[in-house]
């Protein structure tokens, strides 16, 4: 399988890597040279993987593209391009529906959205396909879980829920920084907070017919600490905004990626 991608960024970086981790020989890699940084970087380290000259030349020697642009730049790179209708495009570009793709990269009549997480490359995360396609899920299996998703508002709001992997780590810094406060060294309290809530992370695989409420409470003895922090922070909103802000962003995707259609 020759796959070629459009676009040589950390998506691009993340995947490559994860195939050279599975050790997959039978996946052949053709980047375009937009980012030679990372496209050398890549080349020089992951067999089967080469540095086309131009993008019309991987759409020339593949039958699977993958396109990971920035939706500002989708617009005017893609319809300079040449596709064939047996092309199958892998469209990882936010906010751009599938539709939209599909008008920019006709006559390619198979066209799939997906949104890998940069976790990728270590096996990590899960990828979302949209509509179901066997052969995406399967080369996306390999790297890591797949959820298929048969409707696009529905892919929307699940796209939406990354926005909120800065606030993770932002709220470990803000403990981290407590933990300063109060004379722990700045590397015990990272060690011991990645060790906890690594172990936090890994409860709902252990436990697959709990809801996250029923987790809530599980950890929350009555009358203990963690009941103490969840009321407090429940008291000043905190989750509410979270919810607000979850609405803007959805907003933002499903809004912006019109106005880029109008454009």
């Amino acid at each position: 399988m020759d796959i070629g991608f459009i676009g040589t960024g950390a998506l691009t970086a993340a995947i490559v890597t994860g195939l050279q981790r599975v050790a997959d020989e039978s996946v052949s890699v053709v980047l375009s040279p937009r980012n030679e940084t990372i496209a050398a970087g890549l080349a020089s380290r992951c067999r089967n993987v080469r540095i086309a000259d131009d993008n019309q030349a991987v759409l020339d020697g593949c039958d699977t593209i993958v396109l990971a642009l920035r939706p500002q730049v989708a617009g005017s790179v893609l319809p300079e391009l040449r596709f064939r209708a047996d092309h199958h495009v892998i469209t990882l570009v936010g906010i751009l529906s599938r539709d939209d793709i599909a008008a920019m990269v006709a006559p390619a009549g198979r066209v799939t959205k997906a949104l890998p997480m940069p976790m990728i490359a270590h096996g990590l995360g899960a990828t979302l396909v949209c509509p179901p396609d066997p052969a995406t899920t399967a080369f996306f299996r390999q790297l890591g879980k797949v959820i298929e998703v048969d409707d696009a508002a529905e892919f929307d709001a699940l796209s939406t829920a990354t926005a909120t992997f800065a606030t993770y780590f932002k709220y470990l810094e803000t403990i981290q920084a407590w933990l300063h406060d109060h004379d722990v060294a700045d590397a015990t309290a990272r060690d011991y907070l990645a060790g906890l809530f690594t172990a936090l992370a890994a409860a709902p695989e252990k436990a697959p017919d709990a809801d996250f409420m029923h987790l809530a409470k599980e950890y929350a003895t009555r009358g203990g600490i963690n009941e103490q922090v969840v009321r407090e922070l429940i008291d000043h909103d905190l989750f509410a905004q979270v919810r607000q802000s979850l609405d803007s962003v959805h907003r933002r995707i499903t809004t912006n990626g019109r106005s880029f259609r109008l454009a």
